[in-house]
């Protein structure tokens, strides 16, 4: 599906394949229409369907990197009933020195189903508080974390700091930014720390002393937190405590903590220790935070991170099925990680004295995973096996939801929401403990943590995080 330049490199790359042949063109474009390239006939969309049963076509392959978002939701939603696989050429800038390769050929990706275009960020924003300055970058090779970094070295830091307790991940991170040589190596540090080794932390803050960090940091799998939850409020609250006070020390200017929507009326423990590292951030950016200034920027699900639903449902294809999905209500809200590391720095950029902002990143139109599941199975060529169609090829199982886990996330707390100078960032008013009242809690909450008394560490989570209901079947839940 493309007869442009893209489609012609394709074609002439496939000549000699084993695997597929190529039958002809589809172009939108009448002029082209009716015509021989190749010696292959180009035909209308229009025909397509008459087309796939007459020449017993398998694959559609969408030749088209530049075509906006919402034209290839167009032809993939033309596509999807004809039981053919799809696949499709990443974007131009993701094509290597712009010649085309059968090896370029992907699997559609979930963002290739959602119908958002990415806004250009602001160069203003983007480079406010990370140019010439020294930036530190916690959890630096996890998907946020290494994401960040990549936009970060294109906004010439003076110098960057990656941390990971990952030594892998640290390592490729690294590697990967040594081979592209877009910072001179003395401006390039690689550390293997804990956000919760105390001294580790306060020693890299004071050796290197960064003018802006990023706290990507954390455990963020719900069902691994919930089965770990004092180490998850180790990492994600402790931790966080951790830096954004060797920061103050340091006297970093800027500390942004990246969040999650799971932080919103949380149904889990990771969601309450990430609700409760905001609350740190805020209760030091109102009480004594002196030059450092906090603040929080949440967003839901980014694609292709760790974990992420779509390589999973792809896997379950791959094997014949079945696809589990936990509940056929549940939905979620996505975003690219590209996108999602854009936005968290322009959000950071707008922070300002006294601080302890929350920004909530436009996350777009919510995504139910059921017709995801049924998409990614149509546009594989093949087809759901359900009640209406019983010798289909996938069959889809429902599992129950898992500890913790929410049919539906939300990404605000209270309704004070208010616009900012960019069109996906909202600033959103939050209600948190005095430094004080948060420092003796957390006192109470260290001991029970030491003494691994789960059920006082559910009790205080729930006291200091009002909004938390354990869903059943986790053990703050009481099941």
């Amino acid at each position: 599906y493309g007869g442009g330049v893209a489609g012609r490199q394709l074609a002439r790359a496939m000549a000699h394949s084993y695997d597929m042949r190529v039958v002809g063109f589809i172009d939108d474009d009448p002029k082209l229409q009716g015509q021989v390239m190749h010696g292959l006939r180009v035909f209308s969309p229009d025909g397509l369907d008459a087309l796939v049963r007459a020449r017993g076509i398998a694959s559609v392959l969408l030749a088209m990197p530049s075509v906006p978002r919402q034209r290839r939701l167009q032809i993939l939603a033309q596509i999807e009933p004809l039981g053919v696989a799809v696949r499709a050429l990443p974007s131009v800038d993701q094509i290597a020195q712009g010649k085309i390769t059968l090896i370029d050929l992907r699997e559609l990706e979930v963002e290739d189903l959602l119908g958002r275009d990415p806004v250009e960020p602001d160069p203003g924003l983007m480079s406010r508080k990370i140019t010439g300055r020294v930036v530190l970058v916690t959890g630096a090779g996890g998907s946020i974390g290494s994401e960040l970094c990549r936009r970060i070295v294109g906004l010439r830091p003076a110098r960057l700091v990656l941390l990971d307790a990952s030594e892998f991940a640290l390592y490729q991170i690294h590697a990967e930014f040594e081979t592209q040589g877009l910072l001179p190596t003395q401006d390039l540090v690689s550390v293997l720390a804990s956000v919760q080794d105390v001294d580790s932390i306060r020693r890299v803050m004071h050796t290197h002393r960064p003018q802006t960090v990023y706290h990507a940091a954390a455990y963020k799998h719900v069902t691994m937190v919930e089965a770990n939850p004092i180490e998850g409020i180790r990492n994600n609250t402790y931790g966080t405590l951790v830096c954004a006070q060797a920061a103050i020390d340091a006297k970093v200017e800027d500390f942004v903590l990246v969040s999650t929507d799971k932080a919103v009326r949380p149904t889990n423990v990771m969601g309450a220790s990430k609700r409760l590292a905001e609350m740190v951030l805020q209760a030091l950016a109102a009480g004594h935070a002196g030059q450092t200034c906090f603040c929080i920027v949440r967003f839901g699900n980014v694609l292709g991170s760790s974990g992420s639903v779509v390589p999973k449902f792809r896997q379950q294809i791959r094997q014949g099925g079945p696809i589990t999905l936990t509940d056929p209500e549940v939905t979620r809200y996505f975003m690219t990680i590209p996108e999602a590391a854009q936005l968290v720095i322009q959000a950071g950029a707008m922070a300002g004295p006294p601080g302890g902002e929350v920004f909530v990143l436009d996350m777009g139109e919510p995504v139910k995973i059921r017709e995801l599941a049924y998409r990614l199975v149509a546009l594989s060529g093949l087809t759901v096996k359900d009640e209406q169609r019983p010798d289909g090829d996938i069959a889809i199982r429902v599992i129950g939801l898992q500890p913790g886990e929410k049919r539906y996330e939300e990404l605000l707390i209270g309704e004070n929401v208010r616009t900012t100078e960019h069109p996906r960032i909202m600033q959103a008013s939050e209600a948190y403990l005095s430094w004080q009242e948060l420092t003796d809690a957390l006192e109470h909450l260290t001991c029970a943590m030491q003494n691994e008394d789960t059920a006082t560490v559910y009790s205080m989570l729930k006291r200091l995080v009002t909004d938390y209901s354990p869903s059943s079947g986790t053990a703050g839940g009481g099941t």
